[in-house]
């Protein structure tokens, strides 16, 4: 089962200097330059740094050197993944390298990637880069239309399989909860890895913070005071203070681990996992402790009913704001909160309210109410299928969205 990824895959396409390959592990990187991109030579670099072709040859550093200068010189395309395991002789060596050929650097840690394109390093400018992170839920979409699920299932399945190590786990004659349930069971051990090892060349406390900002925002600790207070608590960090963990923040936005969003009518903003799996093992450790003790699938069912309208109005925010060229923002206030307030010029142009479970007539009478408080172009109530539902707002589901990947994709 391969999910497609055209954007990023034509960006690779199109570059023709040097490129930096990052991301966080299991996102595809690897899998998308081996199948799609028309490399002459792929090399990848194991922890002891030992260097394998793509044909299971295993050669020395002198070897892979004289490689790499050799065809550069030919104009070919060479890949190096995991280089970062090189060190600094390697980047030396690249630095006075003629800047033939197409090299494709692909790396999973942070502390490279930041190295490799700061303002003191004697590469910066050489690379043109290309984050690699979730599949899009549009691309997932794409790939699921092809079954006949019904929108519900179909739109919770495209927001688990934005996962890749999810897409194995697809079966179409299984409930999207109870794949989620199974992959978490699973993998218990192995998702807060493929976050952790991002930061694996750094000083090893670092991680220690990287990861309680995890835990804080699965939590429910969105803003940066909350997730101070939450660290300082735990004693994590020194001073209950947000200035402490902007940097931290600022890395994991930047490797696309976490995403940031505006609060509307105010100069702060709410931090959100990315990924749906991740925050799903996160919450449910946080609030019942999963991971120090056995559970079952019945209570791990209910967990992620709690946190699945939540995540689905996240990607659903998500997704018309980026089909739609708009600026993603949320609203908050004493009295109400509203999902989503599109911007268009900073100017709000859609006013959102994802309803994902059972919608009486007083619910919809309480969103009008609430959407008709802003003063929104267009008042919006996302529901997963829209057939019987009827109210006085611009009603969508999740058949909506398909047309409009359908329509991005025709342009």
């Amino acid at each position: 089962m391969i999910i497609e990824r055209p954007r990023e895959l034509k960006r690779i396409q199109e570059l023709k200097k040097w490129i930096l390959i990052y991301g966080r592990r299991k996102t595809g990187k690897t899998f998308l330059v081996q199948n799609f991109v028309k490399a002459d030579e792929y090399f990848f670099v194991k922890t002891d740094r030992s260097i394998f072709t793509k044909d299971g040859r295993s050669i020395s550093y002198e070897t892979l050197l004289e490689l790499l200068q050799r065809g550069l010189g030919q104009g070919q395309t060479i890949a190096v993944d995991e280089f970062h395991r090189l060190g600094n002789n390697f980047f030396d060596f690249l630095h006075f390298l003629k800047k033939e050929g197409r090299l494709i650097l692909i790396s999973s840690t942070l502390f490279l990637s930041k190295k490799l394109i700061s303002g003191k390093s004697p590469l910066l400018g050489l690379f043109a880069e290309v984050p690699i992170s979730l599949v899009s839920l549009e691309d997932s979409l794409h790939y699921l239309r092809k079954f006949s699920l019904p929108n519900r299932e179909l739109l919770e399945l495209a927001a688990l399989l934005r996962e890749p190590i999810a897409i194995s786990y697809f079966d179409e004659k299984k409930k999207a909860r109870e794949t989620i349930a199974q992959i978490v069971m699973s993998s218990a051990k192995s998702i807060p890895a493929l976050v952790g090892e991002i930061f694996l060349e750094e000083e090893r406390e670092l991680s220690v913070v990287y990861e309680g900002i995890l835990r804080a925002v699965a939590a429910g600790k969105i803003g940066t005071g909350e997730m101070a207070g939450y660290l300082f608590s735990k004693k994590i960090i020194q001073k209950d203070d947000p200035s402490v963990i902007q940097q931290y923040l600022s890395n994991l936005l930047s490797f696309g681990v976490l995403r940031r969003i505006a609060l509307f009518n105010k100069k702060k903003f709410v931090y959100k996992i990315c990924s749906p799996l991740a925050r799903i093992y996160y919450y449910a450790d946080e609030k019942y402790n999963l991971s120090e003790r056995a559970f079952g699938e019945e209570e791990l069912q209910r967990i992620i009913n709690e946190l699945m309208p939540r995540i689905a109005e996240d990607e659903v925010r998500m997704f018309l704001a980026e089909t739609l060229g708009l600026q993603e923002s949320v609203m908050e206030g004493r009295d109400f909160e509203v999902d989503g307030v599109l911007l268009k010029f900073k100017k709000p142009e859609i006013a959102l309210e994802v309803k994902w479970g059972k919608l009486s007539r007083e619910d919809i009478r309480k969103t009008e109410e609430k959407l008709g408080s802003i003063s929104a172009r267009r008042k919006v109530l996302f529901v997963p299928d829209k057939k019987d539902v009827k109210g006085g707002l611009e009603i969508l589901d999740v058949n909506d969205l398909l047309k409009m990947a359908r329509a991005k994709d025709k342009k």
